[in-house]
């Protein structure tokens, strides 16, 4: 009954944004900054911030940035 009335707070399909980049961190493909043209993506931390961020970009259910 509880579960039911608990809102989610991240979207379903944000959660595949995040699942994308994790993929492309894994094969060292993920990259940091504008374009891209930073460095190489090197903690998983960032690379799910990183997804969440795209995920944000695209207009889905997900929280604001604490920092």
């Amino acid at each position: 009954m509880a579960r039911e009335s608990e809102k989610r707070r991240y979207s379903r399909s944000s959660g595949s944004d995040v699942k994308n980049e994790m993929r492309r961190y894994k094969k060292g493909k993920a990259r940091s900054g504008r374009g891209g043209k930073g460095g190489r993506v090197k903690s998983r931390k960032q690379a799910i911030a990183i997804g969440l961020s795209k995920a944000r970009k695209k207009g889905k259910k997900v929280p604001k940035n604490k920092s």
